[in-house]
């Protein structure tokens, strides 16, 4: 049985890629490899020593003996730092070396087997004057970089060991790692201080260079010598955590930065992001930061521009594709087209489409885009309350994003897209800021050259970018932010044109989405029709393709379970898949009335049929108005019974009827706030109507502002109005003479179809709405014939006085 010599002595190993470290040094350690991070616990959980052993190949990931040099420097762990359970920063003492026999375990942790390292035997007095050669000007480097330059002279100068003298000099010098290995390597105490000796003399002759020189430059060469020891520091740090993969990454940024066609600012930006992950760890939060913003950067396409086809017959040709009617709105674009085609370098309007939902306000924008050849991108608005929505967060907050804007380029890949901002109506506002401000920016042709986005802080060419808002109304737009809008109004489908919709693109749409084949449905023109009228009411088209929608799914059901080939849609199918009629025109629903007058009103949705209600009841002449109205409409209300008043006598009324009845007027649909001047005509006509008890005709509406003098002041909103009698199934219609202008926007069909009559005073309606038709008698009583005989037997002094 052998025994083991009691020099001979095992130790967990270290294995250091490019750093390497001599007796007598103390420095810091990264630990990122599994192998080394067990080696370093084992370390502490027993002796505090471990072999600290430099690799011959930096590049090796994985060492192997083989790969290990055949010397080590036993190290005494002083403190370990555990950024997390896989990476340690280990302060160690270096002590002596030793030489590696053998390696008696590799797994889990490199186990070495050692024996004292064999050293030539020299002179001492020789010794003495070498480590005298080498402390002299040594102390002159360590005073020239210490603060405290007694204590480093007096640690220098007590130093009796010749490893710890070259350990102490390699910390203040530069070495490359060859000249470091060789020292290691090296058996001969005397030879080491020779091979170290040359370095401690430049590094002191520069210093005293430096010294003598201007502080200019000498503040120059400082940072350049403490970039570099900082480089290679970091180099080496990032070497041992395993995150060599970060030098790759930003050479791989730097070519795209280089290739990029990104402004100057951008670059100028970029590169001074890659100059602060150069000198970060990529375990930082502050990297990962530098690296987002720096992608966000190069993900931008800058100088990336679609060319335009501005070719207007073209351009005709798909929108006509694509959206049927809205003349107006393509005659503007085939403008828009046309501009650009002679003067490309102009910058055009914004234009904002303006109209009720489901009338193709979105869709048109694609439109656009394919008939520019450009790409297209929309962003919606609605709902968005934070200005840095559009603008983008200061990169100080957690989470930081560019905005909007910047984002669509990024997604859309082109800096000249037609841009859609949807909804802009429904930006709201509170105390992160006011979004529809810094659309002002955006918006503005004058000024959107130089968008600045908080998140990039460069400045944004928005010029080539066609932007295409929608809105359901402009009240809810600022005004400041309108006055950059050119505004088109999309008010709404005729019935002849929804059909055309209809025919043309939602029924083959709806049968392609379902699985079906143009066999295998048929949807009758009357069947069509009923839809239309009888199960939706709206302006646009939306509820319509829903309700194909649902016939083309049950055809689908009986088309699957193979139980019929084709289905023939008819009204009588149309029923039993849709249900009873859902709507019906206000003429059939109603007979001439007294005190209830037809008018019409304007909102974001469409043209509305305005039911005004008139009735009276014993009181004291007193106005109560109702029906969730604004002042506005309240004011209008006051003025129409003031005008009723104060013709009282020629219009067959007893004036003193008003002063013991109380008049209540009612608009239904109280959910629904209104207000406006517009319901003024159809006011008094309701109490005139109601004072005189004479019938109002039930195929008649009314629209137009009354003043005190009688006179009919023109309103707004007049081809939504006008669409909305004809789909209710009114025959006249009561407009005022200043509003003679706004029939050229109403389409022919509906021109033809209604009476049209246009007026100048209060007395004008009249003559129209309470004329005697067929089937307006009306046998109850007169209200105030009733009243004024109860007040005569009760002794009123107010009755009779006329």
């Amino acid at each position: 049985m052998s025994t083991q010599s009691p020099l001979i002595e095992h130790y967990p190993v270290l294995a250091t890629r490019s750093l390497v470290l001599l007796p007598g040094a103390q420095a810091n350690v990264d630990v990122g490899r599994t192998a080394s991070v067990r080696a370093v616990d084992v370390a502490q959980r027993d002796s505090q020593l471990l072999l600290i052993v430099p690799q011959k190949r930096p590049e090796t990931l994985t060492p192997r003996p083989d790969d290990l040099h055949e010397v080590g420097v036993l190290a005494e762990i002083v403190r370990v730092s555990k950024q997390d359970s896989k990476h340690y920063t280990v302060s160690v003492r270096m002590h002596e070396r030793r030489q590696v026999r053998s390696y008696v375990s590799m797994h889990p942790y490199l186990i070495a087997e050692t024996e004292p390292f064999e050293e030539v035997e020299i002179d001492p007095a020789e010794m003495v004057e070498l480590m005298r050669a080498v402390a002299e000007p040594l102390v002159g480097v360590a005073t020239a970089t210490e603060d405290s330059v007694e204590e480093a002279q007096r640690h220098i100068e007590n130093l009796a060991d010749a490893d710890e003298l070259v350990g102490t000099a390699a910390d203040y010098l530069e070495l490359d790692r060859a000249d470091t290995i060789a020292i290691l390597l090296c058996d001969d105490p005397a030879e080491r201080l020779q091979l170290i000796l040359p370095h401690i003399l430049w590094r002191h002759r520069v210093l005293s260079i430096k010294a003598d020189i201007d502080a200019e430059i000498a503040g120059d060469i400082a940072r350049s010598a403490r970039e570099k020891v900082l480089r290679e520091r970091m180099r080496a740090i990032r070497e041992e955590l395993g995150d060599a993969d970060s030098e790759a990454d930003l050479d791989e940024y730097r070519e795209r930065i280089d290739a990029s066609k990104m402004t100057d600012e951008a670059r100028t930006a970029a590169r001074r992001q890659m100059a602060r992950m150069n000198h970060m760890t990529p375990a930082s939060p502050e990297y990962n930061v530098s690296r987002t913003y720096l992608e966000t950067l190069l993900d931008l396409p800058w100088g990336t521009y679609t060319e335009d086809t501005l070719d207007v017959a073209a351009a005709r040709a798909i929108l006509n594709a694509d959206h049927a009617g809205l003349e107006k709105v393509k005659k503007r674009i085939l403008e828009f087209v046309a501009v650009r085609k002679l003067a490309p370098d102009k910058n055009g309007p914004i234009l904002c489409l303006v109209g009720p939902p489901g009338v193709g306000k979105t869709s048109l924008g694609r439109s656009i885009a394919s008939a520019l050849n450009r790409k297209y991108i929309r962003t919606a608005l609605g709902g968005v309350r934070d200005e840095a929505e559009i603008r983008g967060h200061r990169r100080t907050y957690i989470g930081a994003m560019p905005g909007r804007i910047a984002n669509s380029l990024k997604k859309v890949g082109a800096m000249n897209p037609v841009m859609v901002l949807d909804e802009l109506d429904k930006l709201g506002a509170d105390h992160r800021g006011d979004p529809s401000s810094a659309l002002l920016e955006v918006l503005d042709p004058e000024q959107n050259s130089t968008f600045s986005d908080h998140y990039l802080e460069i400045e944004l060419d928005l010029s080539r970018v066609m932007f295409v808002a929608t809105a359901n109304q402009t009240e809810t737009i600022p005004a400041a932010l309108l006055d950059r809008l050119e505004i088109i109004r999309i008010p709404g489908y005729t019935m002849e044109e929804k059909r055309i919709i209809a025919t043309e693109y939602l029924i083959p749409k709806q049968i392609a989405e379902h699985g079906l084949a143009k066999e295998q449905i048929e949807l009758v023109a009357d069947a069509l029709d009923e839809i239309i009228g009888h199960y939706t009411r709206e302006a646009g088209v939306r509820n319509l393709e829903r309700e194909i929608a649902a016939l083309c799914r049950n055809v689908a059901v009986e088309v699957a379970a193979e139980r019929v080939d084709s289905v023939r849609v008819d009204i009588e199918k149309v029923a039993e898949v849709l249900g009873p009629p859902r709507f019906f025109s206000e003429v059939a629903e109603r007979a001439a009335e007294v005190g209830v007058c037809a008018g019409l009103s304007w909102m974001p949705t469409g043209g509305n049929i305005q039911f005004v209600e008139a009735r009276a009841m014993p009181g004291k002449g007193d106005l109560k108005l109702t029906g969730q109205v604004g002042d506005v409409l309240g004011e209008s209300a006051n003025a129409a019974l003031s005008w009723v008043r104060a013709n009282a006598v020629r219009l067959g009324i007893q004036p003193a009827h008003l002063h013991i009845a109380d008049l209540h007027l009612h608009l239904p649909a109280g959910a629904i706030r209104k207000d406006g001047p517009s319901a003024g005509l159809a006011i008094v006509t309701a109490l005139v109507s109601l004072l005189t008890h004479r019938p109002i005709r039930s195929d008649v509406a009314i629209t137009g502002e009354v003043t005190l003098r009688g006179l009919a002041l023109p309103v707004g909103g007049i081809k939504e109005k006008v669409l909305a009698a004809h789909r209710g199934g009114i025959n006249i219609v009561i407009l005022p003479e200043r509003n003679r202008k706004d029939i050229i926007d109403i389409p022919d069909e509906v021109q033809e179809a209604l009476d049209i009559r246009f007026v100048k005073r209060i007395d004008e309606v009249l003559e129209v709405a309470l004329a005697e038709a067929d089937g307006n008698e009306v046998a109850s009583p007169p209200f105030f014939e009733m009243l004024t005989g109860k007040a005569e037997r009760a002794g009123d002094p107010r009755v009779g006085a006329n």
